[in-house]
């Protein structure tokens, strides 16, 4: 099925954000009716998909009915005034719980918001509830013991990807028309890539987090999903700009980022890798959707060459850092929670309480290289425009186990040894986003990543939206 933009023909819930925008804004429709349809939508898809956890839907007819009267009286409330979102379960939400997957958080319920959502309420977002994740956001399929398993809308029987699993779970099976997110190894990316929608991983900065135990870090961003780049950007638009709570957030002002360069692929260089110069091992079904996605860049007028930077050193960089970073910031509550989180997360904490500060600064020094081996590869004077790379190195697999063991023959030491595409990424700092690029012969979605110049992330849409443009695979929505 194509991906609408609106029509009388057409249920609301597979509507785009910006044509719901558009018809809420004219009063064509009411945000009592776009809530009605999503939930109807939920109650239909869910029990089967999992995708959201905790389900608000009184407080949510509550804020679309004073929607409504807003507009009544010629008031708008922002640029997502109306629009249902279930946010994921790591994001504070003022009264309604937050449980970050994990049974030693299961009855939490926080009475402040994170900014972005402060920001998404702001902009008049209607709050349908909170989308599942893996224990504290760890890993790249998600499940957990509180919820249990978030499945796929294309194959019930595989993974949806993860952390925000569920959130482009429910995204790509119409139960919210925008998704928010955050990324540390590819948790927006790999969801998106999996469900056939696109998440956006900006610079660090761009959308600025409070709280955050450590504001400088960037490892972890937040970011948007969607299910076309003009909706992306929409959402990005809200949650984008500055504010003095973050200590490295960027002083241009979201609304910048609203509407997406016109500018396509025409003319531009782009580089792209099957592998990142044999950093990682792909299947080979997946370095063929790399290449179709190389060449239909090509159709759209792009210069392209295969050729990578050097990511020597990312994997070990990477992890590293985030043990580290883990250590820093849960490890007290881990201990205090031991009985209760997972083995595999406790695990990785442990393994950051056991490096040497000269460990760390040599994997933040690496991390400075990296960053400026891929600023240099796409530098603006003789540089390529943007790489294409994968999102993952094989077709979603099993919802039942915990991680792939072995891909492309080789086995992986842990559950992050599967994601290195996205993880190496994740280290030089740059933008990156996933965006739809095919099917599996088992009829699965799988997205490429496009990496871009540091803080460029709408120079990024616009290469996106010409993608987009000349391939239309996440007009294929799943049929549940």
């Amino acid at each position: 099925m194509d991906q609408p933009d609106a029509s009388a023909e057409v249920p609301l819930h597979e509507w785009t954000a910006t044509a719901l925008v558009a018809a809420l804004r004219s009063k064509e429709i009411s945000a009592r009716e776009v809530l009605a349809a999503h939930l109807e939508r939920i109650e239909q898809t869910n029990p089967r998909v999992n995708a959201i956890v905790t389900l608000v839907a009184d407080r949510a007819m509550a804020q679309a009915t004073a929607a409504d009267e807003a507009a009544a009286h010629g008031e708008w409330l922002g640029p997502l005034h109306g629009i249902p979102m279930a946010h994921k379960d790591n994001h504070l939400t003022a009264g309604i719980r937050t449980t970050f997957g994990s049974q030693a958080r299961a009855d939490f319920v926080p009475d402040t918001d994170d900014l972005v959502i402060e920001r998404l309420k702001a902009a008049g977002v209607v709050t349908l509830g909170k989308t599942n994740v893996p224990e504290f956001v760890a890993g790249g399929h998600t499940f957990n013991r509180v919820f249990g398993i978030t499945r796929n809308p294309y194959d019930l029987s595989v993974t949806a990807g993860g952390s925000s699993g569920g959130a482009a779970a429910a995204l790509a099976a119409g139960m919210h028309p925008l998704a928010d997110g955050n990324d540390f190894g590819g948790s927006l990316r790999l969801p998106a890539s999996y469900c056939n929608v696109i998440g956006l991983r900006p610079s660090a900065g761009r959308v600025p987090v409070h709280p955050a135990a450590d504001g400088y870090a960037g490892f972890s961003v937040q970011g948007p999903m969607a299910r076309t780049v003009d909706d992306l950007a929409l959402l990005l638009s809200v949650m984008a700009g500055p504010d003095p709570r973050s200590p490295i957030s960027l002083e241009r002002t979201g609304s910048e980022f609203a509407v997406v360069p016109s500018s396509g692929l025409q003319g531009k260089r782009i580089a792209f890798s099957v592998d990142l110069g044999g950093a990682v091992e792909v299947e080979p079904e997946i370095a063929d959707i790399v290449r179709r996605a190389a060449a239909s860049a090509a159709r759209a007028g792009a210069e392209i060459q295969e050729i990578s930077p050097d990511f020597s050193g990312a994997d070990e960089c990477f992890r590293t850092l985030r043990a580290w970073q883990f250590e820093a910031t849960l490890g007290t509550f881990l201990d205090e929670h031991r009985s209760q989180v997972r083995e595999s997360l406790y695990a990785n904490m442990l393994a950051g309480r056991e490096l040497t500060g000269a460990q760390v600064g040599a994997a933040a020094i690496h991390r400075t290289a990296l960053f400026h081996r891929m600023r240099t590869f796409l530098d603006r004077e003789g540089g390529y425009d943007a790489l294409i790379l994968p999102v993952t190195p094989l077709a979603a697999f099993d919802a039942e186990i915990e991680y792939p063991e072995v891909v492309a023959g080789q086995q992986q030491p842990d559950y992050l040894g599967w994601m290195q595409a996205v993880c190496a990424v994740t280290v030089t700092g740059h933008p990156s986003i996933s965006m739809p690029a095919g099917f599996t012969a088992a009829g699965t979605p799988i997205g490429v990543q496009f990496v871009g110049r540091h803080r460029a992330e709408d120079e990024l849409l616009g290469l996106a939206k010409g993608f987009e443009a000349v391939t239309g695979y996440g007009r294929q929505r799943p049929v549940l």
